[in-house]
């Protein structure tokens, strides 16, 4: 079996994130699910993967080019685990140990400096604890997990393959 070049694979990387930002969009204005800083954190990590592999692919660069673009997958794919991995997190802590909730980002943006807000965004609150959609048992942060998982996977296939002769 061949693999299809990077060109083709990370055009289909692209189109897996605007699946993604569409489900995300689809839960969110049809399903009435608000988002939480985590998962708005998350969906930035998401859509900045769409403009990576969109961008690696409509460039096709020749030589080391793809190994570039495969180690920026890699970083947004792990600071994607890292947020989906904190989210996971705090939906499992005890209700006591749970941080506190708060307004939505658009009220807290009015209130606090941007670097507040973007702790908040980073760290999550109580809002984020939440799980409000599950499907075959995982919820919404243990499926990005899974793609983010995914995403770092393909970085470093692109970035350990040996080039063409």
């Amino acid at each position: 079996m061949t693999i299809p070049n990077s060109r083709i694979l990370f055009a289909l990387a692209a189109l897996i994130c605007s699946g993604l930002m569409s489900f995300s969009l689809l839960l969110q204005y049809m399903q009435g699910l608000e988002p939480c800083p985590l998962c708005i954190s998350q969906r930035i990590v998401v859509l900045l993967l769409m403009l990576v592999t969109s961008l690696a692919s409509l460039h096709n660069p020749k030589g080391k080019g793809f190994k570039i673009y495969g180690g920026l997958v890699i970083l947004l794919g792990l600071a994607g685990i890292a947020l989906a991995s904190r989210q996971i997190w705090i939906q499992h802590l005890p209700p006591e140990d749970m941080p506190t909730c708060m307004p939505d980002l658009e009220y807290l943006a009015t209130l606090l400096p941007f670097t507040q807000l973007i702790t908040i965004m980073l760290t999550g609150t109580g809002n984020c604890s939440e799980v409000q959609w599950v499907f075959i048992g995982l919820s919404i942060p243990k499926w990005t997990l899974l793609l983010f998982s995914s995403f770092t996977a393909f970085g470093f296939f692109e970035v350990l393959k040996k080039p063409k002769s």
